[in-house]
């Protein structure tokens, strides 16, 4: 395309269609939903021809430009596709067909694809009353750029082409975000020596204690009351300072054996099932909700060893076995005392411990890249196309 490229008014290559039904067969008809922001065109939830009340109805074409009446300021224009054909139009839609002579379809779509028309739409729709419709002499009255149909069909081709590989790379990025996902769901497996005893999680336990949940009743919010953990609390490496919520000191009197003094780990049995926790030392002397349950572990088990543990994927797939489906998905105390832990020796744990936290932070540096390229993916089409448009492609 040469720098310059010459422009001219919609109208020029979109005729309106005004052909009506009056009458409908009393059948499904198809009907379509325009998405926002050039996002296309899809099949909507049907309708009964018998029972349709607007006075007259148009029956869309494949091919053809639909115009949201409603939402085009915000980009709800799209080309009808194959399976639309026929589809059942209220009357706050608007159908054009495009003039094959002056203008290549793909072009067309592609235009509407990358969302041209919105800012003129807008300015448009800002001048009306009422809910900012837009008509279809406004729509027609937008300029777009129109080099010859044979350079229309070369730029096509080339937004196609760069379009594939911005697709493709979108696919790799999905890929590689879904197995570091699965690297760190499975890392702890990986690091278990095979020779680690496996024994029961009750067997865990400080000596003197045992696996309790809390408070069933905490009441209202009390000032200067006990810290009172709740699920939403709970987080393996960056729990709260304390707290949000607190309850009376007479009703955490009643738990005293779930009162926590730091170190403990703490798992959800009720609703969020599994998540799992750890207190830290400004916790001492707070109490626990009971839809928590506190763990103590016993000397020779690392408690973040244990809650790593918790929190791999093969304890959370006994969690999810065990679990009850009440009026919230529920785990007992006695499934949960019997959950599988293999417990190398104190300083293998340890060892473990220090590799994940290492793996963790290579883990972390990878999705942020992940994250930092699918925002530069999501902007390079929208550039391409700007590109395309301003003759530059």
């Amino acid at each position: 395309m040469t720098a310059t490229v010459p422009s001219v008014m919609l109208g020029e290559v979109l005729r309106q269609d005004t052909q009506y039904v009056h009458d409908l067969e009393p059948r499904a008809y198809p009907k379509l939903s325009v998405k926002l922001y050039g996002r296309g065109v899809v099949l909507d939830a049907p309708a009964d021809g018998g029972s349709v009340k607007m006075e007259k109805h148009q029956l869309a074409r494949s091919g053809q430009v639909i115009l949201s009446e409603i939402w085009a300021k915000k980009g709800a224009i799209g080309i009808v596709p194959p399976e639309g054909d026929g589809a059942l139009c209220t009357s706050h839609f608007f159908l054009f067909d495009i003039d094959g002579r002056k203008a290549f379809p793909g072009f067309i779509a592609w235009l509407l694809r990358g969302n041209y028309f919105e800012p003129q739409l807008n300015a448009e729709a800002r001048g009306t009353t009422g809910y900012a419709a837009i008509r279809p002499k406004q729509f027609l009255a937008t300029s777009i750029p129109l080099p010859s149909l044979d350079e229309q069909r070369r730029i096509v081709a080339r937004i196609e082409e760069l379009a594939a590989k911005v697709k493709e790379a979108s696919k790799l990025r999905a890929e590689s975000a879904r197995a570091s996902q699965a690297l760190s769901a499975s890392i702890l497996d990986r690091l278990l020596p095979k020779s680690a005893p496996e024994m029961p999680l009750r067997e865990l336990v400080m000596p003197g204690t045992s696996i309790s949940y809390g408070v069933l009743v905490p009441g209202a919010d009390t000032e200067n009351g006990v810290p009172f953990v709740r699920v939403q609390d709970l987080s393996v490496k960056s729990p709260l300072s304390m707290p949000n919520k607190r309850i009376s000191k007479d009703i955490a009197a009643q738990y005293k054996r779930t009162t926590l003094q730091g170190g403990e780990v703490l798992i959800g049995v009720v609703g969020s099932i599994g998540k799992i926790g750890m207190a830290p030392q400004s916790w001492a002397g707070a109490n626990i909700a009971r839809a928590v349950c506190r763990v103590l572990p016993r000397q020779d088990v690392d408690a973040r060893f244990l809650a790593e543990s918790l929190s791999d994927r093969r304890c959370q797939d006994y969690f999810r076995e065990q679990t009850r489906t009440l009026a919230q998905p529920t785990l007992n105390v006695g499934q949960l005392e019997n959950t599988p832990i293999k417990l190398p020796s104190l300083d293998e744990q340890r060892r473990i411990v220090a590799e994940l936290d290492a793996l963790q932070t290579k883990v972390d540096t990878v999705r942020a890249l992940q994250t930092e390229t699918a925002t530069e993916l999501d902007a390079v089409l929208p550039a391409i196309l700007d590109k395309a448009f301003k003759g530059g492609l």
